[in-house]
């Protein structure tokens, strides 16, 4: 799949930390069910490859795609989990060589001038500010943008439900990355139900 695709399937897409592969199922039904088909399952947790392999395998409507990914070895080995994207915090020549080499959808994160001009310099046209509430909020994207006209954001990182339609009234911003649609008290209490409702509630508010 092509990265530019995947990411207007949906403004909104959740980051997802799974500390219980059990609950990896249900949770992307229940997100699946409030209308987000996309999912950034986040590396950060020893659940989170066993995650994308139970939700690739038998969720065949969810596209998901690791998050967190911070080294060449990581990233292939979301991709054989069964992971279709990848998207990191940050940038390093070993990652960008890494998804080149493998043709892998992959969304490098930024946070200067500089490192948007080295994933350039690989051509990789979408970069994900991050985080993006501390980094300047809108007005680093919008000053960005002036000078590298032909960038498109995803921004992530202290974006919620109350401030994300600022970043969505860009049109740079391709869609924006939260975690406030999986709260870990919904998760721990296995309250699908709400999580569904969150993720309509927030599609709602667009």
């Amino acid at each position: 799949m092509i990265l530019r695709d995947i990411l207007k399937k949906s403004p909104v897409i959740p980051v997802i930390v799974i500390h219980d592969e059990k609950d990896a199922v249900p949770l992307a039904q229940a997100i699946l069910k409030g209308g987000i088909p996309v999912l950034e399952i986040t590396l950060r947790t020893a659940a989170a490859l066993p995650a994308i392999t139970r939700i690739s395998q038998e969720l065949p409507d969810a596209i998901v795609g690791a998050g967190t990914v911070i080294t060449p070895a990581q990233l292939r080995r979301a991709r054989d989990a069964g992971a279709v994207f990848a998207i990191s915090p940050g940038l390093t020549v070993e990652l960008l060589e890494a998804a080149c080499e493998d043709q892998f959808p992959f969304l490098p994160g930024v946070a200067s001038a500089s490192e948007i001009m080295q994933a350039l310099h690989f051509d990789f046209h979408i970069v994900k500010p991050f985080p993006a509430e501390l980094l300047g909020s809108t007005k680093w994207i919008t000053s960005h943008k002036a000078v590298f006209p032909h960038l498109t954001f995803f921004p992530s990182g202290g974006i919620t439900k109350d401030n994300m339609k600022h970043y969505l009234a860009l049109e740079s911003v391709i869609a924006v990355g939260g975690t406030w649609l999986t709260p870990p008290e919904l998760v721990k209490r296995k309250d699908w139900a709400g999580i569904t409702a969150l993720v309509q509630e927030t599609l709602a508010q667009l």
